[in-house]
């Protein structure tokens, strides 16, 4: 008998799929107004929430179906001085995937037997420096460590967010997928497969752009992407860079080059009834990508 594969089959309910989306991602920078600004511009909408807590403050943009955080050092505490470092280390740029569940404490368990070694679930309050609303959640945290390195979190919302309203023509309606740059692609499928319970629904080889996996995550696509790089570090995995779905590309194309943003000329996408565009600035250096799905 093989006894790996009937302890398997043979697994409680609660490590069934517990993930129902991409809740929102953390981007890091220097100068949050500054960052404030460019992604006003990029998404075509207001910031929906601004805080600050122990050290670091953030702005959430809230689109249809993500949060995107966009969080800067503040004061001189032990969390401010660890995100300047990272900043000076790494430069601006993701920081933290966060996953949308439907129980954090289910959620804390499946990672617990599957030995990611989380954080026990916290309560968690954060109020809007503005109008003093409060926003509730419940999280966990893998190890990251035992993670190829992406800070994975995990956040049950007591309510939703509120929204990003549009500023300007044509915006930015939500996210289509995540880029995550692996040197070890069959350990990355097992973590976003296996082990996180994600539906892998593409693997394909390309000669010219290596080896792509697809896996879904409620309205969004991860994307696990594999370029065989010379000196690439195979223990450490990297959030790359996002999509951002439009209705239509070429006024939205229009609008950002206006404002100054430099944007590659439509082209036809690599997956079927796409069409693409490039951000090349304004971006805080994560590599963007505009897309339209045809109708």
């Amino acid at each position: 008998m093989d006894v790996g594969r009937h302890v398997t089959d043979q697994r409680s309910p609660e490590l069934g799929p517990a993930i129902t989306a991409i809740d929102h991602l953390v981007v890091l920078v220097s100068d949050l107004p500054a960052a404030v600004t460019a992604y006003q511009t990029l998404l075509g909408r207001m910031p929906a929430w601004h805080g600050s807590d122990d050290g670091a403050e953030s702005v959430l943009f809230t689109l249809d179906n993500m949060s995107l955080e966009l969080m800067a050092p503040a004061g001189s505490g032990d969390t401010a001085e660890r995100i300047r470092n990272a900043v000076k280390l790494q430069g601006e740029g993701f920081a933290s995937l966060c996953f949308r569940v439907s129980d954090a404490a289910r959620m804390y368990r499946r990672l617990d037997r599957l030995g990611l070694q989380p954080d026990p679930v916290a309560e968690v309050e954060r109020h809007d420096k503005q109008s003093g609303a409060a926003l509730k959640w419940r999280r966990t945290r893998a190890a990251t460590a035992l993670t190829r390195g992406v800070r994975l979190f995990f956040l049950e919302l007591a309510a939703e967010r509120p929204r990003s309203g549009a500023v300007a023509a044509a915006p930015i309606k939500a996210m289509d997928h995540l880029v995550i740059s692996t040197a070890d692609p069959e350990r990355a499928a097992a973590l976003y497969g296996a082990r996180l319970g994600l539906d892998m629904v593409l693997d394909r080889l390309h000669h010219e752009w290596g080896r792509l996996m697809c896996f879904r995550c409620g309205d969004h696509t991860l994307e696990v992407v594999h370029r065989p790089v010379a000196g690439s570090d195979a223990e450490h995995d990297k959030l790359w860079g996002i999509s951002w779905r439009v209705d239509d590309l070429d006024a939205a194309r229009a609008r950002l080059v206006q404002a100054g943003v430099t944007v590659t000329e439509p082209r036809a996408g690599r997956k079927p009834g796409t069409r693409v565009a490039t951000v090349r600035s304004g971006s805080c250096h994560i590599p963007t990508l505009l897309v339209q799905m045809l109708r």
